[in-house]
């Protein structure tokens, strides 16, 4: 008696539902993630075995060029209230250009409220949004930064200084000033090789406008180097 075959089935598995997964959970990172922009210097931060972590919203950046150029960043809250950063960048934009007179264009005001990383003077402001993506980088990095000096000067604060009364005011208005107080909102990031002259030049600009509480930016020291 011959022996009965039993036919072959391909195995098949759907994956459908997995792809379905799989691209739901890809927007939902894409939509979440917040992406490192793109500073207007290379800064390396100096070690130490400090843990504390500075806050990734409603936070206001110094950075400090090698070169002593002071450039700011501002990021406000991850929603789209009206804390959202481009709305922190756009408002404290508007007290500057009113403290002054300088007049930009809607356009260049939607330039600025987009960019992460500004510095330069304010009277340079205007030309500095005209320019291309690429030129704007350049000018950055060749440029002399936002105006500083070490105190008030007959009675005249600094660029600097109105940038961090823009930004506290702007806050505040907000409700959102208390990081501000604390001295979590403002954190100065200076490169290894920046003069202390320079990182001290801005502590003093915080402190005579009553700034007294910041955070100084470092990288983790590894174990072995403790």
């Amino acid at each position: 008696m011959g022996k009965v075959k039993v036919k072959k089935k391909d195995a098949r598995i759907d994956m459908t539902a997995m792809s379905d997964v799989t691209v739901l959970l890809l927007i939902f990172f894409l939509l979440t993630s917040t992406f490192l922009q793109k500073e207007p210097v290379t800064v390396i931060t100096p070690e130490s075995v400090s843990e504390d972590k500075v806050p990734d919203s409603k936070l206001m950046t110094v950075l400090v060029s090698p070169k002593g150029q002071v450039y700011m960043e501002l990021i406000g809250t991850v929603d789209t209230t009206v804390m959202s950063s481009e709305n922190l960048r756009k408002n404290a934009l508007g007290k500057m250009c009113e403290k002054y007179n300088v007049k930009l264009t809607a356009k260049e005001v939607k330039d600025f409220s987009k960019m992460n990383s500004f510095g330069v003077p304010m009277k340079n402001l205007k030309q500095w949004l005209d320019l291309n993506s690429d030129d704007r980088d350049k000018a950055l990095k060749e440029g002399p930064g936002i105006p500083i000096a070490m105190t008030e000067y007959n009675g005249k604060t600094t660029e600097f200084q109105d940038w961090v009364k823009a930004v506290s005011e702007v806050m505040e208005s907000a409700g959102e000033a208390q990081d501000i107080r604390d001295g979590k909102g403002i954190a100065i990031k200076a490169d290894a090789t920046t003069p202390y002259r320079m990182v001290e030049l801005v502590m003093n600009n915080l402190q005579s406008i009553n700034r007294n509480k910041f955070t100084l930016m470092t990288a983790l020291k590894k174990e072995e180097e403790k």
